[in-house]
């Protein structure tokens, strides 16, 4: 299994509800791939850097988890068709990135 992290924005014209439906969607979408899921933050409403699809912010969501390098392509398929999705990626981790994570997600702890 490998260790990946997706970050994916969701179109900022959508209720709380929706943002939450949504990513609950892709999360069991995983999960029924038998995907681990490490981690999972919501970063909120957030300006974006340039205008996607004449939109200045969005809902940003950050995924972490373990699975099996075939299941990444039926994912980013699923983030295509949806029409909520403004842009997303997904990158595989090494282990100085997980490293790197598991700190973040210890501070981010710490924070709150």
């Amino acid at each position: 299994m490998n260790h990946y992290e997706t970050v994916f924005i969701l179109n900022p014209v959508l209720s709380d509800e929706q943002v939450k439906e949504t990513v609950k969607k892709y999360e069991d979408f995983l999960i029924s791939k038998g995907a681990k899921m490490v981690n999972k933050e919501n970063w909120g409403l957030k300006k974006l850097a340039y205008p996607i699809q004449h939109k200045k912010s969005g809902f940003y969501n950050l995924f972490e988890f373990q699975v099996d390098g075939e299941v990444i392509e039926p994912l980013e398929l699923l983030f295509r068709r949806e029409e909520r999705m403004m842009r997303y990626l997904t990158v595989k981790l090494d282990k100085h990135a997980v490293a790197w994570a598991e700190k973040r997600v210890k501070r981010n702890k710490e924070k709150a």
